[in-house]
């Protein structure tokens, strides 16, 4: 390639991981005017749901009409192939959103094979501040910040969640770590019931529901001590789970 034609090659955009709020309320109640200024800013966006988005950014202050954004989909049924079209207008010289449903992007999400791509082809990749239901529910644990885990979300079938739990367990024991992981709403009354019949009676159990929404509760207690109080409702409630020793 001739120096002239290599001049012609646009320097890549920039790719943003953007933050959405964890419930239904506004983004300025959760996201810094840095980051909502930068999502203004942006015409190019890649979702994990583009109707989700599309929601989010009719209530974020744009530079330009929401009609004229390209919001392109990327989530557990994108296939590895079509990944690096997804990066074709960030090459091209454009800086793009990778936005999750909720919360940080990537954290129990789809989109690290993007970021991913991104890093090898040259790409600065921007974290943008904002919230993270794992670690809010980390903090207002009162369980270990120094030593912890993200599990994620354990498997679906019971055997498999139950070992998960026993290993998850002895694991907070042996190491002296938080375990941190989640379920989908309308499965965490189940959770909450094999939490219960699987792990120590004195291992803590933090339940943290609806964060930064008006209904938020964090209850943290030993497994004993929930197995003898009423249950707080949980469905289809957003809710995140961390035990410790």
């Amino acid at each position: 390639m001739s120096s002239d034609a290599r001049a012609q090659v646009p320097a890549p955009g920039r790719l943003y991981l953007v933050p959405m709020p964890l419930g239904d309320m506004s983004p300025e109640e959760c996201l810094p005017v840095s980051t909502l200024r930068v999502v203004g800013s942006l015409r190019h966006f890649i979702a994990e749901n583009a109707r989700t988005a599309r929601r989010f950014l009719t209530r974020v202050p744009l530079a330009a009409p929401i009609r004229e954004l390209v919001i392109e989909e990327l989530n557990e049924h994108t296939p590895t192939g079509a990944i690096p079209a997804l990066l074709q207008a960030v090459l091209a010289g454009m800086d793009a959103g990778l936005v999750s449903e909720a919360g940080c992007p990537v954290v129990a999400d789809p989109g690290a094979g993007l970021v991913a791509l991104a890093h090898r082809r040259g790409v600065q990749v921007i974290p943008l501040i904002g919230p993270s239901a794992p670690l809010l529910a980390l903090m207002a644990s009162g369980l270990s910040g120094q030593s912890f885990r993200f599990a994620g979300y354990l498997p679906q079938e019971p055997t498999a969640r139950d070992a998960a739990l026993v290993q998850l367990d002895e694991d907070a024991r042996r190491n002296r770590c938080a375990q941190i992981f989640i379920e989908t709403p309308y499965r965490n009354a189940t959770m909450l019931e094999a939490i219960l019949l699987n792990c120590r009676r004195d291992t803590l159990l933090a339940v943290a529901i609806d964060l930064t929404l008006p209904t938020e509760e964090v209850i943290t207690r030993p497994v004993r001590d929930w197995i003898a109080s009423p249950r707080p409702s949980l469905h289809r409630r957003p809710a995140v789970f961390v035990i410790g020793a």
